[in-house]
């Protein structure tokens, strides 16, 4: 393992809100309800309202098994990084941890590599809220609502953190309600008991009906896989924003001990609804989307405007916790020497506030890409980034399995949290995350993604590699006679 570098953080001064300082020189700003709505949040993304209706498709009732299993190595990877986070909490997460178990071309590599994945995922999610914006007031253009978006929660995250959190909360609670709504709502459908609708008692058929439970084959479980694995990304957003709590074992201890329940509730029960309240191949679900077929179908007025006022929320709860992720992502890498000193420094607010602007402006840059030239330059960005979620959960299996000796050796009484059969379990979770980026490059889209993909990751490793060297080099001369 390499020597690790000098911290570059620079001392903050006294908070202007009183709030205590972290050992970061961040903020404790993020309450118990803010940490538990990012946990709960960070489960419902965009893409389970959007992308669920194609998978659905692709595999009938068997899509739930692709949730199950994809949700399963979900469960697995945070239960560990759960026990790294708890142990040893910090606003760098599994980047801090890959550098001290792995080595500093690995927490380099990895925090470049999720870093560049958010500022991505900015321009995605800042262009998907503007159509539905540019919908409901088409005086306003496209771009100008995306824009609108991007400075809003980019002043939120200048604000300070407690900001982040406060609306994180709201939006991560509208997604709460909307789907345990959706749940009961839909279930009592299924069953005919829903007062005032006319949609007859269907039961659990048409889970076995049409074609049966797989009426495309088991081959399309992983079909279905490759359609819903990145649906999950942002479960282990709450490992970083604990760093900026009070109490962030505590923080991590719940909410990966939770993580189950809120994978089983809100992906396998909502579209567990959707598939029992309609056919798997009833052409509604394709065009409006399952959500919307499935309220459709129930009798619920204006289900469209519904859908899209909770995909916004989803949108805009992407973006912002996208941002704080970046940021802070960005902030642990300055602090280890591995990106420019400014983004280490923090303001009067505890606000990483270069890091912040410094990730925003590349967000800005690729939502101008997105439609400037949305064919070449951004869906570049697009596919060289579309794999890096399952390249990290990979690398945080291989650090968990060299950090478990690291702290039982040194602070045995924080493994709080702790991986379940270990270390078997944790190879399964690899082979399984494996099998995935495997059997993606025998899918024409995923092909592209994950070669792209795994060519920015080598080139990034590569920088880091030649870092390290020219640094020895550097240190050798400097300690010559």
């Amino acid at each position: 393992m390499s020597a690790h570098p000098t911290n570059t953080h620079v001392a903050s001064p006294p908070r202007e809100n009183g709030q205590t300082p972290t050992a970061d020189g961040l903020s404790a700003g993020l309450k118990n309800r803010h940490l538990s709505m990012i946990a709960i949040g960070g489960v419902i993304g965009a893409g389970l309202f959007v992308g669920s209706a194609s998978g659905i498709a692709a595999a009938g009732p068997g899509i739930l098994l692709s949730y199950a299993l994809v949700g399963a190595m979900v469960v697995f990877v945070m239960r560990m990084l759960g026990e790294m986070a708890a142990a040893r909490p910090t606003s760098g997460s599994f980047s801090a941890y890959a550098d001290r178990a792995l080595g500093r071309w690995a927490g380099f590599s990895i925090g470049w590599l999720y870093w560049f994945f958010w500022v991505v995922v900015l321009a995605v999610e800042a262009t998907a809220g503007a159509k539905i914006l540019e919908s409901w007031v088409p005086a306003v253009p496209q771009w100008g609502w995306a824009l609108i978006v991007m400075v809003v929660l980019t002043a939120t995250n200048l604000a300070s953190v407690s900001s982040y959190g406060e609306f994180e909360f709201w939006f991560a609670g509208i997604k709460v309600v909307a789907i345990a709504g959706f749940i009961v709502i839909g279930a009592l459908a299924v069953f005919g008991i829903l007062p005032g609708s006319g949609h007859e008692a269907v039961g659990l058929t048409h889970l076995t009906g049409h074609g049966g439970f797989l009426p495309n084959g088991p081959g399309a479980i992983l079909t279905g896989i490759l359609m819903v694995v990145f649906s999950f990304m942002g479960s282990e957003i709450v490992t970083l924003a604990a760093g900026e709590s009070e109490d962030p074992r505590r923080a991590v201890t719940r909410a990966t001990n939770s993580v189950i329940w809120r994978i089983g509730v809100f992906y396998l029960g909502s579209i567990l609804v959707v598939v029992s309240l309609l056919r798997w191949d009833d052409p509604a679900i394709k065009e409006k989307g399952s959500y919307v077929a499935a309220l459709d179908a129930i009798g619920i007025p204006h289900a469209g405007q519904i859908m899209n006022v909770i995909v916004l929320t989803a949108v805009l709860s992407c973006l912002n916790s996208g941002l704080y992720t970046a940021s802070r992502m960005a902030f642990s890498l300055g602090r280890r020497g591995d990106a420019p000193a400014a983004f280490a420094r923090t303001n009067s607010r505890g606000v990483p506030q270069a890091a912040i602007l410094g990730s925003v402006v590349f967000g800005f840059a690729a939502v101008f890409f997105n439609y400037q030239w949305p064919d070449t330059v951004f869906l570049f960005l697009l596919n060289s980034s579309g794999a890096v979620a399952l390249f990290v959960w990979l690398v945080i299996c291989f650090t968990q399995l060299k950090m478990r000796p690291i702290l039982l050796r040194e602070s045995p009484d924080k493994l709080v949290v702790r991986m379940w059969l270990f270390p078997y379990l944790t190879w399964a979770t690899i082979a399984m995350i494996s099998f995935v980026l495997v059997y993606m490059l025998t899918d024409a889209a995923g092909r592209d993604q994950v070669i792209l993909s795994a060519l920015v990751a080598a080139l990034v490793v590569a920088i880091s590699l030649v870092r390290d060297r020219l640094r020895a080099n550097t240190r050798h001369t400097l300690t010559k006679p």
